[in-house]
């Protein structure tokens, strides 16, 4: 497989990727909105609710909270400090960058495993959540998210390396 194949490899994967999320989130987000718009009505017109529509509505803001830092992640515009930018070399940038991905790599996965150290003691100690299901599985969005950003970056961190060493080599083989 040539270069050339991985690269398109790699961008029809990052692509699906990204029409899932999207996709994930707009129904999310719709979702939440429906269920607020109806909450509403029942509270203003009808002088009642629904029950079970702000625990969800709240569940829902988490899990769009949490799937929207996934995809910031995934386009690169998450929360960072640029202030390296103004202070280190251009030589060093791309170097400076492959260790701040490790280091992210590094710090979400010791949240993927405290966010899975939270289920399992939920799964423990729990008690009943939103419709009658387990407290634990309204949380599973912290594992899963943290989870994926963790692969992420692992590949993030693994590609600037490739890219890294490639760059470098002196001698580039063209072969296929």
């Amino acid at each position: 497989m040539s270069v050339a194949d991985s690269q398109s490899l790699s961008y029809r994967v990052k692509k699906q990727l990204n029409r899932g999320e999207d996709l994930l989130l707009c129904l999310l987000l719709t979702l939440m909105l429906c269920i607020a718009c109806v909450q509403i009505f029942y509270r203003s017109v009808l002088s009642g609710g629904l029950l079970w529509a702000d625990p969800l509505l709240r569940y829902l803001v988490l899990w769009c909270g949490l799937l929207g830092a996934l995809k910031a992640t995934g386009m690169g515009k998450h929360i960072a400090l640029d202030f390296s930018n103004y202070f280190v070399p251009q030589s060093i940038q791309p170097w400076l960058n492959l260790i701040t991905t490790l280091f992210c790599t590094i710090v979400t996965a010791a949240l993927s495993l405290a966010s899975w150290l939270f289920i399992q003691s939920e799964m423990e100690f729990g008690g009943a959540g939103l419709f009658s299901l387990p407290a634990w599985i309204w949380n599973l969005i912290f594992p899963i998210t943290f989870g994926l950003m963790t692969i992420r970056y692992g590949l993030f961190f693994t590609l600037e390396l490739y890219d890294r060493f490639r760059s470098s080599s002196p001698h580039e083989s063209r072969e296929v």
